[in-house]
Parts: structure tokens; sequence; C-alpha cells
């Protein structure tokens, strides 16, 4: 089991400068790995601030010239979006600038203001995965490529770079799509479930709800790898945790209406609404790996026993929590949470 950075890289103020965004990013990156995060990932959204990065690859790319160790993510690949040909020879050249550290997430999209204005159907999102899952795995085992789908047609096609050593990068797969958690299942890949602004129980119930495809596909479903993504902030008083909410409730606001199709955008910017029946600020922080130092091993604890993670994702900075107290709370889970999570129940990298 281990714990891994989740770079969502979103802009809440017109004050904050995109170069800043990417050189904080950057040294919290480098913070994860000095603390002992085994992977960094980072998202992949288009055409407003709820998050600044188109490619994941190019962060990786950008992010293997300053890491040593660290495993660098895609979190996640929005497969429909991409040419198929193009994405293996990037993954290709990412795996290797990054010396075989490439993660792969994929996920099909959710957000149809960003599949209109790629001419895309959001209702297709799904189908074109698969095939493009497909590609991916003939496109980066094989020397030669080709495919004629539904949706996608390759040409017979040799990629010139393939990851390190020919490896097959490992998949983590977003979402919650039957179709797509049965190929998960059917390949051994590792569904990665966002716990959104909720406790241990909502986790408890995704990974139950998971659990069915391996079953589905003839596996033994104990095991199944299952990854979790949430938040995690460490502070010293009520009040920074109650700020780190507020913006955890952005970003939630931001998403919902992202994926309901009712955002309104001024200036390049989304307009924040409340939502109906949102969590209050003090439940958010009541649910989520937000306090102390203390308090926040024993919630990771409580996932970690109830869960059964082989890793949890965690963004430790969203919204305009300053790059200061992001960094301090990086450090401090590597220096503080993750020792007193080991003294309970021992090393993490022994946990199945």
């Amino acid at each position: 089991m281990d714990f891994g950075l989740f770079c969502l890289m979103n802009k809440r103020s017109t004050t904050q400068k995109v170069q800043d965004i990417l050189c904080q990013t950057s040294e919290q990156v480098q913070a994860a790995e000095k603390a002992g995060f085994k992977t960094a990932w980072f998202a992949e959204h288009h055409f407003s601030n709820y998050s600044l990065t188109p490619s994941p690859l190019l962060m990786v790319a950008n992010m293997a010239a300053i890491t040593t160790k660290i495993q660098l993510g895609t979190g996640v690949l929005v497969l429909p979006l991409y040419h198929p040909a193009r994405l293996l020879a990037e993954i290709g050249i990412a795996d290797q600038m990054a010396q075989g550290r490439l993660v792969l997430g994929i996920g099909s999209g959710y957000q149809p203001f960003e599949f209109e204005r790629f001419g895309l159907k959001l209702e297709e999102a799904k189908d074109r995965t698969l095939e493009m899952l497909e590609i991916i795995e003939e496109g980066l085992t094989q020397p030669e490529v080709s495919f004629n789908g539904k949706y996608i047609r390759q040409a017979e096609t040799q990629i010139n770079v393939h990851p390190v050593e020919n490896r097959m990068p490992d998949i983590w797969v977003a979402g919650g799509a039957p179709d797509l958690l049965l190929k998960a299942a059917n390949k051994n890949y590792t569904p990665i479930i966002t716990g959104r602004l909720f406790g241990p129980e909502f986790l408890v119930s995704q990974k139950e709800y998971c659990s069915q495809f391996w079953a589905q596909s003839g596996k033994d479903p104990a095991k199944m790898k299952f990854a979790t993504l949430g938040a995690a902030h460490v502070c010293d008083s009520k009040a920074e945790a109650r700020e780190f909410a507020e913006n955890l409730r952005f970003q939630s606001r931001l998403a919902f209406q992202l994926r309901h199709r009712t955002e309104v955008l001024e200036d390049g910017m989304l307009v924040e609404r409340p939502v109906d029946n949102e969590l209050s600020l003090d439940e958010i922080v009541e649910n989520l790996i937000v306090g102390d130092a203390q308090t926040c091993a024993e919630k990771c604890l409580d996932i970690i026993r109830r869960v059964k993670p082989v890793h949890m994702a965690l963004y430790f900075t969203i919204g305009n929590i300053s790059h200061t107290r992001a960094m301090k709370s990086i450090e401090t889970f590597g220096s503080q949470v993750i020792p007193a999570i080991e003294k309970e129940i021992g090393p993490l990298n022994m946990l199945r």
C-alpha cells in the first residue's frame, strides 16, 4: 500500500498565474518524492479554470527531468479525445523520458463541455474508450498496430518508440462505467475511484460495486487491486481545516456543473454556484483526511482497514490554498503521518 500526490492544478482567482501554478506543482512533486510518496498524478481537462493541464503526458515529461524515483501517472488520459497513433508514440517517449516510471491512468471522460469542443459525443465515450484500450494494448506490446472499429480506424502503423524494455505500463481505470470495469477485471487493471467529499463508507460501497465485475469475469474479488482518490491537509487549526474544505467545495461545485452541463463561464472562469444538498464545511472536514498529523493518521488508518486500498492518491492543494501550506502539509504527511500509520500497522510496503 502506498500514497500518491494528485495534481489537478486548478485556478480559483484571476490573480493566480499559470507560470506560478506550474512552478509550485513542480516543487510539490519534488516534496512528495522526498516524503516517500509512490506516484505523482496529473489530471487532464480542457477549456476552463477547473484544471490547467490539457496533457498529462506533457506534465510527466516535464516532471521526469526533475525527479528520479517517484512514479509519474496520467490522472487520467481521456482516451476518446486522442488519435491512437499519436497517443501511442507519446506514451512511448514519455516513458523513455521517465526511465520506465510512467503509470497509465485512463478514463472515458465525463464533461459534455469538453467533448463538444472536440466535436465528439459524450454518449459515445465509453465505446471509444474500449476501442482505444484495445489499440493501446496492441500498440505498446507489438511491433505494428492496426485497428478497424466502429469509431476508430488505424491503418497498419509501426510505432518507433515503445516504453522502456517494451514493457506494458501499469493501467489504472477511473470511473464507474460497467463495460470499462469489466474490461479492467478481465485484464487485472486497477480501478481508481474518487471518494468525492464523502467518508470511508462511500469508498467501501464503491469497492463493493467494482468487485461485482471481478466476480462476473470469473476472478476472485478479494484479489482485486483497488485505489482511491481523495484529499488531505495536515494543518494546525480548525480555521485552516475549514478553509481547505471550502476550497474542496469550490472544486466539487465546478465538477458538478461540468458534469451536468450547467456551467457558466465569464472571461474564461467558471462561475461558482451552490449545489443542492451539499455538505457543510464541518462535514467535509470530518469526512476527509484533514486535521493535525495524528488526526490525519487515524483517518488514513480507518480507510486502510476498511477499504484495503493498494494506493491512496491525494489532493494537497486545491483552489487558492497557498503553496506554502501545501508544501508544509506534504512534508508533514511524510515526516509524521506515514510514520504514525506504520507504527500501528507496520511498513506500508508489506501490506497486501
